[in-house]
């Protein structure tokens, strides 16, 4: 065993040396042979133990010797023949040597590289092209000519691969290669061309093999043999099928002409795409072209042209029935997607066409697994995927035959739905769609076609009844035989295109009864209120019906029954298209179709369908609208007494439609209509059975001649005494009237208004109700005549009749759409008035009106209205006044439940937007108004009235609206009483403040104000305080403002006025008795009689001295002062004068001071305080003669104030105690007399007035010792 192994190894390297030494070719070929059988005899793992690789790999290295190499490729040839797939391991690791040996300088070694590169390329398994193909396209890359010679070289002996290999190898090979016969180096390019031609050597098909120079040339010049390589590829009948070597030379010529710009050329490829896929060996040969080809063929599916596109999509449609759908999985995914496109119809366009045929090429189960979601997208929101998924269905036809026929009924509806699409793409791609439909199946499915169609005939849309002419007419023309493209000219309808021939073909294919029911829809919508609708319609019309007139005689009445019908639809375009229809049959027709027609409507009227009754009426209106007076004269025996038995039908919109032919017969008729109508209606309105329908008869006939009917209906019904059901026919009748009930106003609204308090509660309800209606349908011009008779109503001496009217008026201004603020200040003002009236209920029902109208003003007109208001409330104020003497004045309709709420919008906006009069004018009427209103009503809207004026207050206004503002306080005070109480301190300082202003009127009232607020407060001594430190400071005007406050608060609220403060106050008021202004020793002398009621005795004691000490003094301005705060406190506290140990000296002082004091005031305010004391003493029986006596003496003072001051103190004297004063009768009445003959005029009225009440003259009483004195001279 040893020996053979060691003769092995002797062999090895015998057969080495000669294969690389040997001078002789032959001798160096034999030897290896004779290497690789004994390589093949002792193995695969010989060549490693004998180092037979490595010597080989020595010997291609070896640059000195050229045998050494050529040798080694040749034993290189020889192992790969013999040891096949074993030897593989060694080509990779040889190949590098190998490319080198492509470009070795010696002619044999490179002979001998080509015939091993052969040998290694048909012994290459799969899994060995996947290692040697990457480094020899590697190789292309090279910046070295050589070794992407050598490269090529490689590649193209890849030829001689396995044909599994090749099929493998030659998709990447071939591309690479034809990149090559660019290269700019000569043997580079020539080693391409070799290359290829050594591809083409391999190719198995003799088709292909006779075109292989040419199909060589379109690869090494495409630009100049594409074209011609395509034409020739189409013009060649394959009788064999195309091998791999094939593919790989086709392929890049077809994705050459696949990317060419010429239409023709890219046509070209594309159909050779889809031819290759059925002339392959093996399919799969084609799957490694497939990503280079589908994109091209996807960018041509989306050509501008439509043929181009057409081409590609047959071409998909090919390759998925060749290659089978898995190969494809996102092809149809694609198309989709594209169908959805917003980039381009064309885009959209041309995957509709691939998708069809994809789908015709996956079969019938997939289709119609794919297809609800194609119909779905039909009504997609988008546009562009409605269009897209609409016009796939006009290739379906096409690709899918049969199969898509019975579908038809699911995609129909998607079809008429998109003839109505509001976008024109759609609408062209959806009846682009019907014309194929129709094209393909108008034989075979017309049953499922035409009522498709007839329904898109009556559609509400145009557009669909437009598409759904034109393709009625395809399928008409289509079962007629005919083109459809004649050109018809004239207006004429008598005589058409057709001919005899083609109408019997239509009745043969349709049946008469269909044909007649398809010609009837045509001729209506020849009328359609839509052009287009009507040209389509015409020119249908006018292609297949050869003469118009015996052909409507023929189709009458399925005509006059689609008419019926058509006119009783609830679409308002169909009835109108019918009702155009019919007009037009009888304006053209005339007398020849009259006596046809009225029959059928007449008869139509006994039909059980109301819509169908409803459409005889519309019928009746358009027959008797389009046919001459003279042509209705001699079937008027037939329509009157048809539609006065429509007017009595059961169904409402019946009546409506029988409404409106009254009208039109009206027209015709005249009076006749009238009265041969009318009072059949009104009879059977007092049928209880029919008198509903009879007054919806009436209504209906009334709504469109209101004018003629109103006259011969209104005296029955308001005839007394009014029932429920003529009221409730007035109510009904005016819904229809409307304005043309103005004129009747004067006669329907007493009656309705009466019957609104009649005894049965029946006709109550519905005579209100129907004046309600009355007064809502007045329009403009009506309320002229409408509210002059509500006023009336409100002065009318029946309080029903006031408080019908009042309701009304409210009513109508809370639910009228009308403008009615000019008519408000009658109505306000009338509506204030009756708030005094003596019915309660009235007052209430004028009230809720006098709200609702002031809420029908404009907010911002509001204020022009307070004087208004303000005389209104005078008015009632007076009214009320003259009805209620002695009490107080209330308006009972501002002593409801928020009775103020509608006044106060008018005098509040009035204070805050209004200028300074107006808010003058507001407040004092605000003032007015709260006056007569209860304090219950006043209490609740208190605080909203009250802040708005104390902020107004505050502002800086004329002193006029300060003025009217404290009025209106001083009033809220009075009534509101606790609830202001919020408001006290804000009101205090406010009106604090207005004591200081420079007006005398609204210091005034701040003053009235203050004294009445002062009752509410329960802290007066701050306040008395504040008033007596203003006192000290401050002018003569001030000070009497704040002396008359003073007097208030301590009138209303002195005994919560403290000890000290009190005494503080009388220490300074006496000192201002004194001052030199009148007003303010007046007004002090006032506050301290007001004070004075809460003294106790020794400051009353004190009070006392002090006055009588002042009495005495030199200045008179004092004298007077303390004579006037006498006469105060004989006013306010005359007990303590009278019981005071010092009365006896005040009535000294007084008697002093009226004898010898030069002033005539100081002598008045003696003679006041006298009076006032006698007063007391008359009341309380004290002595009075002396008092008496002193006030005679003053009636013969020199002064005539004096005199007159006297006169005034007697007469009240004789008011408090007649009797007590009598017995002084015998010096009063000649002192008396004696002024009853003054001089002054003013003496002798007070005189008179004193007369009356001392000597009793309204009784008689006049004392005969005294007639002489008393009787003029």
């Amino acid at each position: 065993m040893v020996s053979k192994q060691e003769e092995a190894q002797s062999l090895v390297s015998r057969l080495l040396d000669r294969m690389m030494k040997c001078e002789k070719y032959g001798e160096r070929r034999g030897a290896a042979f004779g290497l690789a059988g004994v390589v093949k005899g002792f193995r695969i793992t010989s060549l490693k133990k004998y180092g037979i690789a490595a010597t080989l790999q020595q010997a291609l290295e070896d640059r000195a010797s050229a045998k050494s190499r050529e040798g080694a490729l040749l034993g290189f040839e020889c192992l790969c023949e013999k040891l096949g797939r074993l030897f593989e391991p060694y080509v990779i690791k040889m190949l590098p040597l190998l490319l080198v040996s492509f470009s070795d300088q010696v002619l044999a070694v490179r002979e001998a590289a080509e015939c091993a590169a052969r040998a290694m390329m048909s012994q290459l398994t799969g899994h060995g092209v996947k290692l040697v193909l990457p480094s020899l396209l590697k190789g292309l890359e090279d910046k070295a000519w050589r070794t992407k010679q050598s490269s090529v070289q490689l590649l193209g002996a890849m030829a001689y691969c396995a044909p599994q290999q090749l099929s493998q190898c030659l998709p990447k090979i071939v591309p690479k290669l034809t990149e090559v016969l660019t290269d700019t180096h000569p043997k580079v390019k020539a080693a391409g061309q070799t290359a290829l031609q050594q591809v083409g050597s391999v190719i198995k098909n003799p088709e292909i093999n006779a075109l292989v120079p040419i199909l060589l040339s379109a690869l090494t010049d495409p630009n100049d043999h594409t074209k011609h390589s395509l034409d020739i590829l189409l013009q060649t009948t394959f009788i064999n099928s195309i091998d791999a070597p094939s593919l790989a030379l086709l392929v890049p010529i077809v994705h050459r002409g696949l990317r060419e710009r010429g239409v023709d050329t890219k046509k070209k490829a594309a159909q050779i795409v889809g031819n290759m896929s059925s002339l392959v060996t093996e399919p799969m040969d084609m799957i490694p072209y497939i990503g280079l080809l589908l994109p091209e063929v996807k960018k041509v599916l989306v050509d501008p042209i439509p043929e181009v596109r057409g081409v590609a999509a047959r071409a998909l449609g090919s390759l998925i029935v060749g290659m089978g759908e898995q190969i494809f999985p996102d092809l149809v995914p694609w198309l989709l997607e594209t169908l959805k496109s917003d980039n381009s119809n064309v885009e959209r366009s041309g995957a509709a066409q691939g998708l069809s045929e994809v789908l015709a090429a996956l079969g019938k189960d997939y289709f119609d697994q794919i297809l609800p979601d194609i119909i779905r997208n039909c009504s997609h929101q988008k546009a562009s995927v409605r269009d897209g998924h609409l016009t796939l269905f006009r290739y379906l036809p096409r690709s899918m035959g049969a199969i898509f026929q019975n579908h038809l009924q699911a995609v129909l509806p998607a079809i008429l739905d998109g003839l109505a699409d509001e976008n024109e793409s759609v609408r062209d791609a959806a009846l682009s769609a019907g014309h194929i439909f129709v094209e393909y199946y108008a034989t075979t499915s017309l049953p499922l076609l035409l009522p498709a169609i007839e329904d898109g005939i009556f559609s509400d849309n145009w557009r669909i009844r437009q598409s759904s002419v034109e393709l009625l007419g395809d399928l008409l023309f289509k079962v007629a035989g005919t083109s459809g493209k004649a050109i018809l000219e004239g207006g004429s309808d008598d005589e058409g295109a057709s001919t005899e021939a083609q109408g019997r073909a239509i009745v043969e294919v349709l049946g008469r009864a269909k044909r007649n029911e398809v010609l009837a829809a045509v001729y209506m919508v020849r009328s359609d209120v839509s052009l287009t609708v009507r040209q389509a319609a015409v020119h249908v019309w006018k292609t297949i019906v050869a003469n118009t007139p015996r052909t409507l005689k023929e189709i009458m009445p399925v005509l006059m029954d689609t008419l019926i019908s058509s006119l009783a639809s609830s679409s308002s375009e169909r009835r109108q298209v019918a009702g155009r229809a019919l007009g037009e049959l009888v304006r053209k027709l005339g007398e020849r179709v009259l006596p046809s027609i009225i029959p059928i409507l007449s008869q139509g009227l006994k039909d059980p369908n109301a819509s169908r009754r409803q459409g005889v009426c519309i019928g009746l209106s358009e027959v008797m609208g389009s046919a001459g007076k003279h042509q209705l004269l001699s079937f008027m025996g037939e329509l009157i007494p048809t539609i006065r038995t429509a007017l009595c039908d059961s169904t409402q919109e019946v009546r409506e439609s029988a409404g409106l032919a009254f009208s039109t017969l009206y027209k015709s008729a005249g009076l006749q209509a009238i009265d041969e109508i009318v009072p059949t209606l009104l009879r059977a309105m007092e049928d209880d059975e029919t008198s509903a329908t009879a007054l919806d008869g009436l209504k209906q006939i009334l709504s469109v001649r209101t004018a003629a009917i109103l006259p011969h209906i209104l005296p029955k019904l308001v005839q007394p005494p009014l029932s429920s059901f003529n009221a409730h026919a007035l109510g009904a009748l005016a819904e229809v009237a409307g304005p043309g009930l103005s004129s009747h106003i004067g006669t329907i609204l007493p009656t309705l208004i009466l019957a609104m308090d009649d005894e049965d509660v029946d006709v109550q309800s519905t005579a209100k109700k129907a004046a309600e209606t009355i007064v809502l349908v007045i329009d403009d011009e009506g309320v002229e005549t409408l509210i002059p008779e509500l006023l009336r109503g409100v002065n009318d001496n029946q309080a029903s009749m006031r408080r019908g009217a009042a309701y009304l008026i409210g009513f109508l201004f809370k639910n009228s759409k009308l403008y009615l603020a000019d008519e408000a200040p009658d109505m306000m003002s009338t509506l204030i008035t009756l708030l005094s009236d003596t019915d309660n209920a009235t007052v209430l029902a004028a009230w809720e009106a006098f709200s609702r109208v002031v809420g029908s003003v404009p907010k911002e007109q509001l204020p022009t209205h307070i004087k208004l208001v303000r005389d209104a409330v005078s008015t009632a104020r007076d009214k009320e006044r003259r009805r209620r003497k002695g009490v107080p004045v209330l308006l009972p309709g501002l002593c409801l439940p928020k009775a103020l709420q509608p006044f106060l919008p008018i005098f509040q906006q009035g204070l805050i937007s209004g200028s300074a009069e107006t808010k003058e004018q507001a407040a004092e009427g605000l003032g007015e108004l709260i006056d007569v209103t209860s304090e219950k009503t006043l209490r609740e809207v208190v605080v909203p009235i009250t802040g708005p004026l104390i902020r107004i207050l505050g502002d800086r206004f004329p002193w006029q609206v300060k003025s009217a503002i404290l009025s209106t306080l001083t009033i809220i005070i009075a009534k509101g009483g606790l609830a202001l109480k919020p408001f006290l301190p804000q009101l205090q300082t406010t009106f604090v403040k207005c004591l200081q202003d420079s007006n005398r009127s609204v210091r005034t009232r701040a003053a009235s104000a203050l004294g009445k607020l002062s009752a509410l407060s329960t802290r007066i001594d701050p306040l008395v305080s504040d008033l007596l430190s203003m006192l000290q400071s401050g002018d003569d005007a001030v000070k009497e403002s704040v002396l008359s406050a003073l007097k208030g608060v301590v009138r209303h609220a002195g005994k919560s006025v403290s000890s000290a403060i009190r005494s503080r106050g009388c220490t300074l008021l006496k000192d201002l008795l004194q001052a030199d202004a009148d007003d303010v020793r007046s007004s002090a002398a006032k506050a301290i009689g007001t004070l004075s009621q809460y003294m106790d005795e020794t400051e009353t004691t004190d009070l006392v001295q002090t006055l009588l000490s002042m009495g005495t003094l030199p200045d008179w301005c004092t004298r007077h002062g303390a004579l006037l705060t006498f006469s105060s406190i004989s006013r306010h506290c005359p007990t303590k004068l009278c019981h005071s140990t010092s009365f006896s000296s005040i009535v000294d002082l007084l008697k002093d001071s009226l004898k010898d004091d030069k002033k005539f005031p100081v002598r008045e305010a003696s003679t006041k305080t006298l009076g006032r004391l006698l007063c007391y003493q008359l009341q309380f029986g004290g002595s009075t003669l002396q008092l008496v006596q002193l006030l005679i003496l003053a009636l013969r003072d020199s002064s005539t104030e004096v005199r007159r001051r006297s006169l005034s103190c007697i007469k009240a004297a004789a008011k408090i105690n007649h009797s007590a004063l009598a017995t002084h009768i015998s010096i009063l009445g000649p002192a008396i007399g004696d002024t009853l003959k003054d001089s002054s005029s003013p003496v002798r009225i007070a005189a008179e007035r004193c007369a009356v009440h001392v000597f009793q003259l309204t009784k008689g009483q006049i004392m005969l010792p005294l007639r002489k004195s008393i009787s003029p001279t």
